[in-house]
């Protein structure tokens, strides 16, 4: 009678590393990440991972890149005008890095050599210019986009309210009778004052766009 084969587990790569790590800054935060939790998570040795990442560092820059991917970038392709391009892709990058928060710290340092962050931008700069905004304006709308979309992911507006009445004595807070029911209904306010926020921006974009166009 032939003996079971044992299970293999499955090989150590970049990606199963990465998917590793991100699950884990998911669940815990940036500081969860060692090498020593990783290689344990993973269920290998602490130095295998030096074959594929020298540094914890490098880890976390492809962790970071990884949730860079994920926005969509179609609509810069596509033949949508630049306006409805920014804003769908806004809303692209915003739910990535709403679906993983705890990276936000990292992705806010820059594309530096990261591959997925360098296409992201070089997209939004590229069509940027192709309809006809200035390069230096092009670059500003880049940054414009990325401080508002990352600031919004950093942290909630309506959770930083607690939902007890009594923390918001109308003889000190007169205009916040209401505050504690805002941690109920955190999503949909921090929805709406995303797109609120996001239409404003482009409304005025767009009204620097005219003035460019008139002085083309």
């Amino acid at each position: 009678m032939c003996a079971m084969a044992r299970p293999r587990k499955p090989l150590l790569s970049p990606d199963r590393i990465v998917e590793t790590a991100r699950d884990l800054v998911d669940r815990e935060g940036l500081a969860a990440v060692s090498t020593r939790r990783l290689a344990a998570e993973l269920g290998v040795s602490g130095p295998s991972l030096y074959n594929h990442f020298g540094t914890k560092d490098e880890i976390l820059e492809a962790v970071a890149d990884s949730v860079s991917a994920l926005v969509d970038l179609s609509m810069f392709e596509d033949g949508r005008d630049w306006r409805t391009a920014l804003h769908d892709w806004a809303v692209s990058y915003r739910a990535a890095l709403r679906d993983h928060p705890n990276i936000v710290p990292v992705l806010a340092h820059g594309p530096g050599r990261r591959p997925a962050a360098l296409r992201l931008a070089d997209a939004v700069y590229g069509a940027m210019v192709d309809a006809g905004w200035p390069p230096a304006q092009a670059t500003s709308i880049g940054a414009l986009m990325r401080y508002f979309i990352m600031g919004s992911a950093l942290g909630s507006f309506a959770r930083g309210f607690v939902d007890d009445a009594s923390a918001y004595d109308p003889a000190d807070y007169p205009h916040l009778g209401q505050a504690h029911l805002l941690a109920e209904q955190q999503e949909k306010i921090d929805e709406r004052a995303f797109e609120t926020g996001l239409t404003a921006l482009l409304d005025g974009l767009a009204q620097q766009y005219e003035q460019v166009r008139q002085g083309a």
